[in-house]
């Protein structure tokens, strides 16, 4: 995080002063680093807070008596990056009802990285001066916490006017939401996930709450990700999720902190609304909180105990518990790949050894009796009871039973191109349903196969815009499916809400709606997996750059780790258990294997297409 290397911010003589006036805190000596304001000058770009750490406090210098107009500008766009309490250092550079009127509440405008500055122009007319702050736009963060990346070109464009009073200038007119550069935007704010349920399995949502106290609620990031979760999933995700708290459920009154004690237990005190609630809900409430602050805090969380609105405790829920209610799914038992001869093959890896415990075997069931088939790509079923094959010539998808021996079924699917426009390789979803992509130029399209075994059915998908999809993934907790799609020398990764008709009776109305990138940053996208808690294994190159596996969040934005010594990987493939190695294809070794905090070695010479269940 940070800005970009080799950039520095140009310091007027007052600004230099304001830092040296930087207090230094008795206890640990904690540098507050203070937003500065330039002394003099000339209209000019206001750039971003460079390179402060996210653990460093940064608190605003307030408005010089007699400052210029563009001191007034330029010092409130830095003072929106600082962490005063209810923002109070910003709200001095506006007039006073603006001030006692500004609510840019959670809302954020992020600009893009290398363009993370505010071009600011002021109008010649002396007595109602009139800036213009502009940046191209990456992202806005909205009321719910939920981050939404722009397309396109888009530019950030907004007026403050300015009012004289007393001799001093003031902003009557402030930006409606905080903007703030990319590197301001990753200081400030971390991403969490919370989690509600789709039937009865839980699905990840990611937000954006503050690195530390709230502003204006002064909750700590714990509270404000609880108070997050109360108050409902995303709109992007809300249509296919629901919440196992009654509606108008909040934190009792007063409530701006929450720690795990010495239990490993954090209790959460809830209002009214929840006060007769049952068991049974109680606990996937306290599983919905579990899930949430487990990979929040810096506490391990054993159990959670909600608290109705006197302080008597409504119920509890364990760790195991919440395990189950969860209904995530299981943790694979076998990996597979296809192997040099084109046959799909499983291996069984003990992650205790350094070696491989077994040999990898010939899966089961009529491809191991039929060795004439040629596999081009697989997907296995969670339950690992059933494999979906693509022909080696990508025309043809089967669906085989992996328990029992038998004759090659019929294909269920026969694809129009052929390679490399053959079908794409298949993927199962948590409902047993069976997705591929037929990215034909000539009539692309996404199937649905219900359960594996009906007719294909073709799926609308919304937003693709006349690309092509050539890689698809449906997500472990089945809301949600990525797409690799193909448009004119470009390849990007894209995620859709995958939504049924329950309860209609038209099975075929299964639709992919609202799709956003997923990976913006990447110029070119070569293969993904899902991994654990939501995010997406991604390998893709940025432009001019070489091709890298790395971690990304699902809601595209942000880039996260990247796998170490990852060059010349063509395929990957994670599973939801994080114990589980990460498996991918080298151009030069075949499968190899990265296990959790160990370095990658050869599993199989001269295999390809690894596969997790799923």
């Amino acid at each position: 995080m940070g800005a970009e290397p080799g950039r520095s911010r140009r310091l007027a003589p007052r600004a230099l002063g304001a830092l040296r006036a930087c207090a230094f805190g008795a206890a640990g000596l904690l540098l507050a680093g203070c937003a500065s304001m330039p002394d003099h000058g000339e209209v000019r770009p206001v750039e971003a807070s460079q390179g402060v750490d996210s653990q460093v406090r940064v608190f605003g210098v307030p408005p010089a008596d007699k400052a210029s107009p563009q001191e007034i500008v330029d010092g409130f766009l830095e003072a929106m990056t600082s962490d005063d309490p209810q923002l109070q250092t910003a709200r001095k550079y506006l007039t006073e009802d603006a001030a006692k009127n500004w609510k840019p509440g959670a809302a954020v405008t992020v600009l893009a990285a290398g363009l993370d500055r505010f071009s600011v122009q002021g109008e010649k007319d002396p007595a109602a001066p009139r800036f213009k702050i502009t940046g191209k736009m990456l992202a806005t963060v909205d009321e719910r916490s939920a981050y939404q990346p722009e397309t396109g070109d888009r530019r950030y464009e907004e007026f403050l006017q300015l009012q004289q009073k007393d001799g001093q200038w003031r902003i009557a007119t402030p930006p409606s939401s905080l903007v703030l550069s990319e590197s301001d935007f990753q200081r400030i704010y971390r991403p969490v996930n919370k989690y509600y349920f789709a039937g009865s399995t839980l699905v990840a949502d990611p937000v954006y709450v503050r690195q530390r106290s709230d502003p204006d609620s002064r909750m700590d990031p714990t509270t404000q990700t609880v108070t997050s979760l109360l108050n409902g999933p995303s709109k992007w995700l809300g249509p296919v999720v629901t919440s196992s708290f009654p509606t108008g459920t909040e934190l009792r009154e007063g409530t701006k902190s929450l720690s795990v004690d010495g239990q490993n237990t954090l209790r959460v005190p809830l209002s009214k609304q929840v006060d007769d609630t049952p068991e049974p809900l109680c606990q996937r409430m306290a599983t919905q909180i579990l899930y949430t602050v487990k990979d929040l805090t810096g506490s391990r969380v054993d159990r959670v105990d909600l608290l109705r609105s006197d302080g008597t405790t409504l119920c509890q829920v364990t760790e195991v518990a919440a395990a189950t209610i969860a209904n995530r799914p299981p943790s694979p038992g076998h990996q597979y790949y296809v192997d040099a001869e084109d046959r799909l093959q499983r291996l069984q890896l003990d992650p205790n050894r350094e070696e491989q415990q077994d040999p990898p075997t010939p899966v089961p069931g009529p491809l191991s009796g039929n060795p004439a088939f040629k596999v081009g790509s697989a997907a296995v079923s969670y339950d690992e009871k059933r494999a979906a094959v693509v022909s080696e010539d990508g025309h043809g998808l089967y669906v085989v039973n992996l328990t029992t021996a038998g004759a090659m079924p019929p294909p269920l699917l026969t694809g129009k191109g052929a390679k490399p426009n053959g079908l794409a390789t298949p993927t199962w979803d948590a409902a047993g349903d069976l997705w591929v992509a037929d990215p034909d130029p000539q009539d692309p399209t996404l199937w649905r196969i219900p359960h594996g075994t009906g007719a294909p059915e073709r799926v609308e998908v919304s937003g693709l815009a006349g690309g092509r999809i050539t890689g698809v993934k449906a997500s472990p907790d089945g809301v949600r499916i990525a797409l690799v799609v193909a448009k004119e020398s470009r390849k990007s990764l894209y995620t859709g809400r995958i939504e049924r008709p329950d309860g209609k009776g038209d099975s075929s109305a299964v639709s992919v709606r609202e799709l956003r990138p997923a990976a913006p940053q990447l110029a070119d996208v070569t293969a993904m997996s899902w991994a654990p808690r939501g995010r997406l294994l991604v390998v893709g190159r940025e432009s001019g750059m070489v091709v890298q596996a790395r971690y990304l969040l699902a809601d595209g934005s942000m880039v996260g780790g990247g796998l170490p010594g990852a060059t010349g990987l063509v395929a990957v493939a994670a599973s939801e258990d994080e114990k589980k190695p990460v498996v991918a294809e080298s151009l030069e070794d075949g499968i190899v294997w990265l296990p959790p905090g160990a370095q990658w070695r050869t599993v199989v010479a001269g295999g390809r297409a690894p596969i997790y269940p799923g």
